[in-house]
């Protein structure tokens, strides 16, 4: 089992396993990038955006995207997992659970206080999951997003 980050030659099953996450969410439709957006954010010269890999013998069978975020009470970094996905044939074997780990390594050398991501209410395997590794649910917590037309009327 390896855990690696991206390389640039990564990007088609990057992109593969976007649109198979988009799939496996119900919104296909809303994949609005492209391997070339994708490629420019993850290997800028200053990367904001990462990328993990899970490897199965030089197959990608998974990704981790992720990005750092701040807590002002906490003063720190921390990890935001924005998107966690291992091809359905490979799962129970441990590769999510590796991603994880991975994950919350880097927060751990690097000092980060936190690491955090958003889970979708109907998806009962990840909540068992993430909670049976100790993560909690931000119960009282509400997402807001501005996006599309709304958030060009707001910046202007």
């Amino acid at each position: 089992m390896l855990i690696r980050p991206a390389t640039k030659a990564d990007l088609p099953a990057i992109m593969r396993l976007i649109h198979d996450l988009a799939l496996y969410e119900k919104a296909p439709e809303q994949v609005e990038t492209n391997e070339a957006e994708i490629g420019a954010a993850l290997f800028a010269d200053e990367p904001k955006v990462f990328c993990s890999i899970a490897d199965h013998d030089g197959e990608v069978i998974g990704i981790s995207i992720w990005f750092l975020n701040f807590s002002t009470w906490q003063g720190k970094h921390g990890i935001y997992l924005e998107d966690l996905f291992i091809k359905p044939e490979h799962r129970g074997n441990g590769y999510g659970l590796a991603m994880l780990k991975h994950l919350a390594a880097i927060c751990n050398e690097r000092g980060y206080g936190r690491f955090q991501w958003w889970v979708l209410d109907w998806n009962s395997p990840a909540i068992e999951f993430y909670k049976s590794q100790g993560a909690v649910a931000m119960d009282e917590w509400t997402v807001y997003r501005v996006s599309g037309e709304a958030l060009k009327r707001l910046g202007s």
